[in-house]
C-alpha cells in the first residue's frame, strides 16, 4: 500500500486527540473511538468496528490501544497501526510521568479522587450511550439477545471476561456448524520483561490490571499495595489507555528510565498481536463460520459492556451530586447532541473545581 501521508497525519490527530482527551476507562475509549471514526469520519461502518472490537477482546492486551492500532491500520495502512497506537500512548505516558514525578516528591495526589468522583457519572452515561448503538448492531436476533444477556449476567456474576469472551467464541463456533447442518535497583531487562509478559496475557479490560501489576510486581518486593492502587487511579484518572499504569509504576521504581522501559514492555506486545491478527480478520470476516463467531463474540461485548456499566453505577451515582451530574451529562449527550469528549471533559473541568474547594 502507498504511503499516504494525508491519512497518517490524520489518524496522528485524531488519537492524540484522544490520548489527551480520552478519560475514563477502556469502555468510554471504545465509545469516543466509535464516535471519532464511525459517525464523525465514517472511515469505517460500525458492523466492522464491531468485528476489530471483538477480535480484540479475542487477544491479550489492552482493548481500546488495539483498537486505535487497527483503526490506524484501516485508515492508513501499518504505519497507520504504529501512529495510531504511538499516538494513543505516547500523551497519557508523559501525563503519567509527571504526575509519578509529582507523587514521588510529595507522597501522595489528594485530589485525584475528587475529580475521579465528579468523572465517574458521566464516564457511565457515555458508555450507556455506545452501549445502545452497539447493541442496535449485534444484536439482531433472539440467539445473540441471549448470549448478551449471558455475558452480562456471567459477568455480574463473577466470571471473568476471559472466560466470557471465549465461551462466546467456542459458542458462535458451534453455531455456526449447527446452522451449517441445518443450512530502579530493578534491573531494566527483567522490567521490561515483566511488562511485556502482562502485556501479553492482559485479556479483557485494563481494570484487572491491579492484579497482574501486584502479582509480578508487588510479590518482588519492588512496590507497595498502596502505590500499586496509586498506579491504577492515576491509569483512570488520566486520558488515554489506563495501562499507562505500567508508566507509573516504572518511573517510581526505576525513575524516566524505567518508565519508558515499563511503557514499551506493556504495548509492544499489543502491536504485534494486532499487525498479526488485523489481515486475517479482514480476510476472514467474510467467512460463514468466523463470520457468526464474531457476532456472538460482539453479542457477548455489549453484555460486559452492560456489566461495566453495573459494577460502575454504584461508585459513580452513589450520592445525590453524582446523580445530577450524570444527569448533566446525559441532558448534554442526548440533549443537546454535544460529543462525548466534551461531555468527558466539562466533568474533569468540574472535578478539578471542586478539588480546589475540597476540605
Amino acid at each position: 500500500m502507498p504511503l499516504n501521508r494525508r491519512a497518517l497525519g490524520e489518524v496522528v490527530v485524531v488519537f492524540v486527540r484522544l490520548g489527551l482527551t480520552a478519560f475514563g476507562g477502556p469502555a468510554a475509549h471504545v465509545a469516543l473511538q466509535e464516535e471519532e471514526c464511525v459517525r464523525r469520519r465514517r472511515w469505517l461502518d460500525r458492523a466492522r468496528f464491531l468485528d476489530l472490537l471483538a477480535a480484540t477482546n479475542l487477544i491479550p492486551g489492552p482493548n481500546s490501544t488495539e483498537m486505535a492500532m487497527h483503526l490506524g491500520r484501516l485508515r492508513a495502512g501499518p504505519l497507520g497501526l504504529v501512529a495510531g497506537g504511538v499516538s494513543f500512548i505516547l500523551p497519557s505516558a508523559v501525563m503519567v510521568t509527571l504526575l509519578a514525578a509529582a507523587y514521588a516528591r510529595l507522597g501522595e495526589l489528594p485530589s485525584a479522587e475528587v475529580v475521579l468522583a465528579t468523572l465517574r457519572p458521566a464516564v457511565v452515561v457515555v458508555i450507556a450511550d455506545v452501549l445502545v448503538r452497539f447493541a442496535r448492531q449485534a444484536v439482531q436476533s433472539s440467539s445473540l439477545a441471549l448470549a448478551a444477556l449471558l455475558a452480562l449476567g456471567g459477568s455480574i456474576a463473577g466470571i471473568g471476561e476471559v472466560t466470557v469472551v471465549l465461551a462466546a467464541a467456542i459458542a458462535g463456533v458451534l453455531l455456526a456448524q449447527a446452522e451449517r447442518a441445518r443450512l530502579h535497583g530493578v534491573p531494566l531487562l527483567e522490567l521490561g520483561l515483566v511488562c511485556a509478559k502482562i502485556g501479553a496475557t492482559l485479556f479483557g479490560s485494563g481494570y484487572v490490571l491491579i492484579v497482574y501489576l501486584r502479582t509480578e510486581l508487588g510479590s518482588r518486593g519492588w512496590l507497595s499495595d498502596r502505590a500499586l492502587l496509586d498506579a491504577v487511579a492515576i491509569g483512570q484518572v488520566t486520558p488515554g489507555p489506563v495501562s499507562t499504569a505500567a508508566t507509573f509504576v516504572g518511573y517510581l521504581v526505576a525513575g524516566v528510565p524505567g518508565a519508558v522501559v515499563a511503557t514499551v514492555g506493556i504495548f509492544l506486545p499489543a502491536f504485534v498481536l494486532v499487525g498479526a491478527t488485523a489481515p486475517m480478520v479482514e480476510r476472514w470476516r467474510g467467512q460463514y463460520a468466523v463470520r457468526r463467531t464474531l457476532d456472538v463474540v460482539n453479542a457477548a461485548v455489549v453484555g460486559l459492556i452492560a456489566a461495566v456499566i453495573v459494577r460502575l453505577a454504584p461508585a459513580a451515582l452513589g450520592s445525590g451530586a453524582q446523580i445530577v451530574l450524570a444527569f448533566a451529562a446525559a441532558t448534554g449527550l442526548w440533549g443537546f447532541r454535544r460529543s462525548s469528549t466534551l461531555v468527558l471533559l466539562a466533568s474533569v473541568a468540574v472535578g478539578i473545581v471542586r478539588s480546589l474547594f475540597a476540605p
